[in-house]
């Protein structure tokens, strides 16, 4: 796995910062007694009520991984978690407004359309509830009073792709975003195509209709043999890809951003070249536990700056150390 240098400082940050945060009974002990990824015993602080929204889109699996890493603090944290999503900024902000009016002791938000639930976040600021935001929409972060942002920078994750390429001497790149209008998926495409010596076209799909997504990758590959690789921006994405590949005859070599345990599985079959990991469980946990760290010990993480969580590129060579992660959904 090789992390790309502008992260690796700060995601070393954040494995510090997690182990900081464990319980009485972290360590080997409790890894042994824990293996699947499960909580130890809850810290004796006050129950805590804490509320994630996000944009996913039904059937994305990323956010499984992110609830569990959130789930995970919220059991060492004796946190009641609670969790809702909806992919149109509009929704989002009314799930915002919803969880201030239940005076949740804390907030997780994700900012892929920020100016959609930039109101809702700042009324939520306003009205004393601690905001911390993952994933999406970093930049905006710090403008509508979050305590902080916990992902990666996707601009810089989208160079790290471009030159993978370029060392792979790759020449086109078609770039598959899968939700219109979200900010981090075209920051993503863009870094690609800032640090790539080829050229690279985006194709916009129905993230939400996994076999209308696959038919249209597969009519550009049929249309454009000179595509000679596709990256994807979520990990199903890139299963529909391979699958896509197959139907149009193409030669291009697939990547992704983001794991699963299907990516893995196809990275070890050399299906999928490479895949960018920004470690979705931390952010759930870290997003969590920074909060109950807030509210219990007044302790601000990352003192306000972005705490990176990736990316790492994450290829063949790194699947025996990572299946039995993604196999428990925690990477």
């Amino acid at each position: 796995m090789r992390t790309h240098r502008k992260a690796a400082a700060l995601l070393a940050v954040c494995v510090l910062v997690l182990a900081a945060g464990c319980s009485s009974e972290g360590g080997k002990d409790s890894e042994e007694k824990n293996g699947d990824g499960g909580g130890g015993k809850a810290v004796a602080t006050e129950r805590l009520k804490i509320a994630m929204v996000t944009h996913s889109g039904e059937g994305d699996t990323f956010w499984d991984i992110v609830k569990n890493g959130a789930e995970q603090a919220a059991a060492k944290d004796n946190v009641e978690f609670l969790y809702a999503a909806d992919k149109e900024g509009k929704g989002q902000a009314q799930l915002i407004d919803s969880y201030v009016a239940k005076k949740v002791d804390g907030i997780v938000v994700t900012l892929a359309k920020p100016e959609a639930v930039r109101a809702s976040v700042e009324k939520a600021v306003a009205a004393g509830t601690p905001v911390v935001t993952i994933n999406a929409g970093g930049e905006h972060s710090g403008a509508v009073g979050a305590l902080s942002h916990i992902g990666q920078e996707e601009s810089v994750a989208g160079e790290a792709v471009g030159e993978e390429l370029n060392e792979r001497g790759r020449k086109k790149a078609l770039c598959v975003i899968h939700e219109q209008g979200n900010v981090s998926l075209e920051a993503r495409c863009a870094g690609v195509k800032k640090a790539f010596r080829g050229t690279v076209e985006n194709l916009n799909v129905e993230g939400t209709n996994m076999p209308a997504s696959t038919s249209s990758i597969e009519a550009k590959l049929q249309t454009g043999r000179d595509i000679d690789t596709v990256v994807t921006l979520g990990a199903p994405f890139a299963a529909a890809t391979v699958k896509a590949k197959a139907g149009a005859g193409s030669g291009a070599e697939v990547n992704t951003f983001d794991l699963n345990a299907e990516v893995v599985e196809r990275l070890k079959a050399k299906e999928i070249g490479f895949a960018v990991d920004q470690q979705p469980y931390l952010q759930g946990y870290l997003a969590v536990d920074g909060l109950w760290l807030h509210k219990t010990n007044g302790n601000v993480l990352g003192g306000g700056k972005p705490v990176l969580t990736g990316p790492a590129l994450v290829t063949d060579k790194d699947v025996p150390a990572l299946e039995k992660y993604t196999a428990r959904g925690t990477r």
